[in-house]
């Protein structure tokens, strides 16, 4: 199996994968947080951090890419980094996409965003925890939420592949906090290159198609960006259509 190596290098908006990624072949998923991997001449297991069905990722025979991790009393030996699927990569980490916006922000890379110089990560809103709090002088205090996308039907992104009442909760909130006077945005990053819009995932979960169509009639700000995935790293690309 090959392993991928790279030289350490500064992006504005990338976010570096890790250096080591170890190509390995997709067996099973045991439980939604765990998958076997055939990988170094052997079995392996590996934590994937996406509690999503990946139905359409997850097959049998395909190659994943698998980052070694090494810590006292766990149970497996690498994360899932990226899953190739056809052309394209497509990053399996639901941690990163909050990393991608944060660093964009950081470096007036949306233009929805600039002027935010405050990012406040985990704001306790309620009985549930937000992304984001952003603040700048000037502007508008605005809560995000950050969602992570990996299903792609045609060239159409859809969220969720899973039903997610937590996913609908959250909604509910931002609408609250814009009701309130704050801005509010639900921000939908999709880690895969080959989206040209995003729509609810009506079929999946109704509910939230539902209700991201009532907030965002009460002024919750619904965007969708696309990403650039490599071995190297994951950058934000550009905003695509929404279509609610």
């Amino acid at each position: 199996m090959k392993k991928w190596g790279r030289e350490r290098g500064k992006s504005i908006m990338g976010v570096p994968l890790p250096e080591e990624l170890y190509a390995a072949t997709f067996l099973d998923r045991p439980n939604r947080f765990t998958v076997r991997a055939w990988c170094l001449g052997s079995v392996v297991q590996a934590f994937l951090a996406d509690p999503g069905r990946l139905a359409e990722l997850l097959q049998p025979g395909t190659q994943l890419y698998l980052a070694p991790r090494v810590a006292p009393g766990r149970k497996t030996e690498f994360d899932v980094v990226l899953v190739r699927h056809g052309e394209i990569l497509v990053a399996v980490d639901s941690r990163l996409p909050n990393k991608i916006f944060a660093q964009a922000v950081r470096a007036g890379e949306i233009s929805e965003f600039q002027g935010y110089s405050n990012i406040r990560p985990e704001v306790k809103v309620g009985p549930s925890r937000l992304d984001f709090l952003l603040a700048g002088e000037g502007r508008v205090p605005c809560y995000v939420e950050v969602k992570s996308v990996t299903l792609v039907v045609g060239k159409e992104a859809r969220f969720p592949d899973a039903p997610t009442t937590r996913g609908s909760r959250h909604l509910k909130e931002l609408a609250k906090l814009r009701v309130q006077g704050f801005r509010a945005a639900v921000v939908f990053l999709i880690q895969r290159q080959d989206a040209q819009q995003f729509a609810p995932n009506e079929e999946t979960d109704p509910l939230f198609a539902r209700t991201l169509r009532e907030v965002a009639g009460l002024g919750v700000e619904v965007l969708a960006y696309r990403c650039q995935v490599d071995i190297k790293e994951i950058r934000l690309s550009n905003r695509v259509e929404i279509n609610l």
